[in-house]
């Protein structure tokens, strides 16, 4: 039987970023991906956004990930050419309710180590950005966007430069534990099966991990979260210049409709949040462009409804449920050698080098 050190289930921006982390030569290292490209499941369907780290509990994984892995990915980006921009964030109160839910995340976001934060008046927001309607907002000039395809590409350039090996269209059928070793069963897409044993396992599966997880008998249960964006067009070039976000959701479900761009300059709306069952459904419904015009107009006048069209979806891996309070990530080793990253929503993107760092750090240094 074929026998490797250490075999990384995922090949999204989690499973690749641990992957350059932990690789080098004298270490066997395996990727597996069930789809025929990395990165086709829900890290290529998000706002690519390198957030601040302002919304999530002191002292929570999300908080200090998030504050470390921004840091890193400008690094990363710069030396490296990764396109990225760093364009500053604006979180805007359109009601008096609103400045006092501002305030609220200005003090969270000092807690957690956000340097640069400020709350700004309705006339320093309009000088910042004259064509919004704001109260006040939030000013956050470290948050920023990056493509997460070519952040991608380059942690598995990495990876495989330092002689990681990565299979694809290849499924994990089971797991079991076997003379102090994990053995993998595989599937490909031509139903060929295939073993093999692995000193350590990672379980960076996105949609998938808790039921890894479940393989060897850890119970997790994640609740499919569906985002809907929607496309902007028909306006004026630059007629913003940074990320727009309305005050969030509460218990964290979701950071509100909000005005990101790409590193081009299209403008989109989105994500929303709808808890859906559980399959990939990443249907768009017509009607979402109405919905995110009357939700969005409100600080945004400029919109008319014919600048709206439906475009992509995504869906988060949540741990916390619709009713449910705040849940953080989970990174454990539940069993010796068997590492679980179950629950790695946003900020997972942002703070990917940072958890791979972690795991490396903590459970394979």
């Amino acid at each position: 039987m074929e026998k490797t050190d250490i075999t990384i289930i995922g090949a999204g921006v989690i499973g690749l970023a641990i992957a350059a982390e932990i690789s080098r030569p004298d270490l066997n290292v395996f990727i597996l991906e069930k789809n025929h490209a990395h990165g086709g499941g829900i890290s290529s369907r998000n706002s690519e956004v390198i957030h601040g780290g302002i919304y999530y509990p002191a002292g929570s994984m999300k908080a200090s990930l998030c504050a470390v892995g921004n840091k890193i990915l400008y690094g990363l980006a710069a030396k490296h050419k990764i396109p990225h921009r760093r364009t500053g964030k604006l979180i805007v109160a359109v009601t008096r309710n609103e400045i006092e839910e501002l305030e609220h995340l200005y003090s969270n976001g000092r807690e957690n180590g956000i340097a640069g934060l400020s709350m700004i008046s309705k006339k320093q927001t309009a000088g910042l950005e004259p064509n919004i309607q704001a109260l006040a907002a939030l000013h956050s000039p470290d948050t920023g966007i990056i493509s997460v395809h070519d952040l991608m590409n380059y942690f598995l350039t990495e990876a495989l430069r330092r002689k990681a090996q990565i299979v694809y269209n290849t499924e994990v059928a089971g797991i079991e534990k076997d003379s102090g070793r994990w053995r993998i069963f595989t599937q490909n897409k031509k139903g060929e099966a295939f073993e093999f044993s692995s000193a350590c396992v990672v379980n960076a599966a996105g949609l998938e991990s808790d039921t890894i997880a479940d393989m060897i008998g850890n119970n997790y249960q994640l609740h499919y979260c569906k985002g809907d964006y929607c496309s902007i067009s028909g306006v004026r070039e630059g007629i913003v210049q940074r990320l727009i976000y309305p005050v969030p959701e509460k218990k964290n479900i979701g950071l509100g409709v909000h005005l990101t761009m790409d590193l081009n300059g299209r403008l989109k709306l989105g994500p929303d949040t709808t808890y859906i069952d559980r399959k990939e459904d990443y249907h768009v419904a017509a009607g979402k462009a109405e919905i995110f015009f009357q939700s969005a107009r409100k600080f945004l006048p400029f919109l008319k409804r014919e600048n709206i069209q439906p475009d992509m979806s995504g869906i988060r891996p949540k741990l916390q449920g619709p009713d449910d309070d705040f849940r953080d990530f989970v990174i454990k080793e539940d069993a010796s050698g068997f590492i679980n990253l179950v629950g790695i929503e946003s900020p997972g993107m942002t703070a990917s080098p940072a958890i791979a760092r972690f795991v490396k750090d903590k459970y394979l240094g």
